[in-house]
């Protein structure tokens, strides 16, 4: 009786491209041996055909430079193939430790006083207040419980989906990501409401209840309970 070949690699069409799903659990040697092999047919080497995108996906496997460098230089030797991406599940201790310091949240109580700046990784939670010429910055989101008077800087590693909140919202500038706002042209709402700026879909600042901002920003919601 035959005994069936594994497949290691499984070809997909999509209306983008290609899609390479590389099998986890044989060795790499296997998989380049494999991948070579079906890029070979004549469909994947049309030399006068249109450039083909190709989107890799290694599984939980970890592929270091080297091995993406053996990845690439197969895949582009067949001359209307063109890589757009390699996703893996897997990523590296460092990778991990920074994904960590962007997405967690620094809690901090104190006021920041005229000439003072706090700058965090990640988003800041303030229980305090901003006093008039202090300063905030955070490269993920702000919030503040109290009275925002001095500056506030978020998303300020180009996250244009950041959002800055207080108690109070008297701002002498917001900024997020780069655009800048330098005044509220509201009066703030009456009672202890939140408020929130945002980014809008036309790349304006908007202020508003923060209640509104589940719907804009659903992943706010990795915040328990709310703020």
């Amino acid at each position: 009786m035959k005994v069936q070949k594994q497949q290691f690699v499984t070809i997909k069409g999509t209306k983008d491209g290609l899609t390479l799903h590389l099998d986890d659990s044989c060795s790499f040697d296997q998989l380049l041996h494999e991948l070579e092999e079906m890029l070979s047919l004549k469909q994947y080497i049309q030399q006068d055909g249109p450039v083909i995108g190709v989107n890799v996906k290694v599984g939980n496997r970890f592929v270091n430079k080297k091995q993406r460098e053996k990845l690439e230089l197969i895949i582009k030797q067949k001359r209307n193939l063109m890589i757009e991406s390699i996703e893996s599940n897997v990523i590296t201790k460092d990778e991990a430790l920074r994904l960590k310091r962007e997405t967690e949240v620094i809690s901090v109580a104190k006021i920041v006083r005229s000439g003072q700046v706090l700058k965090v990784k990640g988003d800041l939670l303030l229980i305090g207040d901003v006093n008039p010429g202090g300063t905030v910055i955070a490269s993920g989101n702000i919030f503040v419980l109290g009275a925002l008077r001095g500056i506030a800087h978020a998303g300020v590693e180009g996250n244009i989906q950041a959002v800055i909140a207080a108690s109070l919202m008297k701002p002498a500038q917001l900024r997020i990501s780069d655009i800048i706002n330098r005044a509220p042209d509201h009066l703030p709402h009456e009672g202890n409401e939140l408020e929130c700026a945002h980014i809008n879909e036309n790349g304006e600042m908007i202020i508003e209840r923060l209640q509104q901002l589940t719907h804009l920003r659903p992943n706010l919601t990795r915040f328990e309970g709310g703020i």
